[in-house]
């Protein structure tokens, strides 16, 4: 009985092994065929798709909390507080389209990606984030934006925005003026200088853009922001007058000049209008198209083709040779002749010049050399260590106060003239 329980005991561990052993390659080939290990460890990508009206403006925030979790943690690390850089850019293409801008101030900050789209058509924008601590990349979103008409976003819009007007607010950073909160207290206060509640946004641009100076980064001074809005009723009378005569020659006196009376509402500071720089543009009137260019004198007539010479004409090329190597030889010629006459007839000769010199400054011109000769001779005539210069003696005994003359002991004179009458000067002295 024994020995039968460990016989089946034994088939029973086989036949499970060769079960576990044909069960192993299936999962494996339904792992191969439906999950890739690159697409596991990849982030999904995922596709966001807006719409947004023609002339409008469109503005999307870049969130630091959607590309966060997409960092490999480590221990040197910080996932939530890493900073953060976006680049945009259109698909297959190096750079954003034209009408869209994007900005982030610092990457700890989030971004934003804003503009007007001028016609109707389709941008897909991809996204990617940068670890600058560890400099890994993310690429996990993708906005497809719509532009259409806006009667197809919302039915109440107009078509167009015939009268706008555009403020220039001095006191606003283009990130803070982005947020759809921000933008409907602005879009509050120019109602009520618009006297219209139908006001749009079209547009809002930094002032770096419109080549503004960068602020000095220090509290209390801003970039500053154009905001362009528009409408469909006529301007108020506040605003009709910024075309005014009075306030031309006000703003030419004081570009600062405040905004007259009755015509500010701005309830924020960030809101006020720089008052001198509000534009007004009038697109009910039809535009005249431009002028067709005038052919000029040098414009060939259509239909006739240019036909070259077969044969340059003859042209006499000796007067420019007489410009540019005869006269440019003759004058060369004159300036050495003029600088040998000066170096070599000019000169006033050695006897000359000792007939202009004193005799004293002559004598001892000439005595100089006889002195040099002199102390190479003595210096010569020295036998065994030479003595020291009497320039280096002490004149007198530090200790006991006594002068010692230079003179004695076997000291050698420097000059002759010291002892030997033949050698002193005996020529008259002032």
């Amino acid at each position: 009985m024994a020995g039968r329980r460990l016989w089946q005991l034994f088939l029973s561990v086989c036949v499970l092994g060769l079960l576990g052993v044909r069960a192993e390659p299936k999962d494996s080939r339904l792992t191969k065929t439906h999950q890739d290990p690159k697409e596991k460890d990849s982030p999904t990508v995922r596709l966001h798709r807006l719409e947004t009206p023609v002339g409008r403006l469109f503005t999307y925030k870049v969130l630091r909390e959607t590309f966060i979790n997409d960092f490999p943690q480590t221990t040197y690390t910080r996932r939530y507080d890493d900073p953060m850089e976006f680049k945009l850019n259109l698909m297959k293409f190096p750079d954003l389209p034209e009408w869209l801008r994007f900005t982030q101030r610092t990457h700890d900050e989030d971004g934003y990606l804003y503009g007007t789209p001028a016609a109707p058509g389709k941008s897909v924008v991809e996204i990617y984030a940068i670890n600058k601590l560890t400099f890994d990349v993310s690429y996990k979103d993708m906005i497809t934006i719509i532009i259409v008409s806006p009667d197809k976003v919302q039915p109440s819009l107009p078509l167009s925005l015939p009268f706008q007007a555009e403020f220039f607010l001095g006191l606003r950073e283009i990130e803070k003026a982005l947020p759809s909160g921000v933008q409907n207290a602005i879009k509050q206060d120019l109602q009520k200088l618009w006297k219209a509640d139908d006001l749009e946004i079209v547009n809002i641009s930094s002032a770096l853009d419109r080549g503004g100076r960068v602020p000095l980064p220090l509290p209390g001074h801003y970039e500053g922001v154009y905001v362009k809005v528009g409408s469909q009723q006529y301007f108020s009378e506040c605003l009709f007058g910024v075309n005014g005569p009075d306030n031309q020659r006000r703003c030419s006196a004081d570009p600062d000049s405040r905004v007259p009376k009755g015509c500010n509402f701005c309830r924020i500071p960030g809101n006020c209008i720089t008052w001198c720089k509000t534009e007004l543009f009038d697109l009910s009137r039809p535009r005249l198209p431009p002028p067709a260019p005038t052919a000029g004198p040098d414009i060939l007539e259509s239909g006739g083709d240019f036909s070259p010479p077969d044969t340059p004409p003859d042209r006499d090329f000796f007067p420019d040779y007489l410009v540019t190597v005869i006269v440019p030889l003759i004058l060369a010629i004159v300036l050495c002749v003029l600088l040998t006459y000066i170096m070599c007839c000019r000169r006033e000769g050695v006897e000359k010049r000792n007939e202009k010199t004193s005799e004293i400054q002559l004598y001892h011109h000439h005595t100089i050399h006889g002195n040099l000769g002199e102390l190479r001779s003595l210096a010569a005539g020295r036998g065994g260590m030479p003595a020291p210069p009497l320039s280096t003696r002490p004149m007198f005994n530090a200790r006991t106060g006594e002068r010692a003359s230079p003179l004695e002991g076997d000291s050698i004179p420097l000059i002759q003239a010291q002892h030997d009458p033949y050698y002193t000067d005996t020529l008259p002295r002032k």
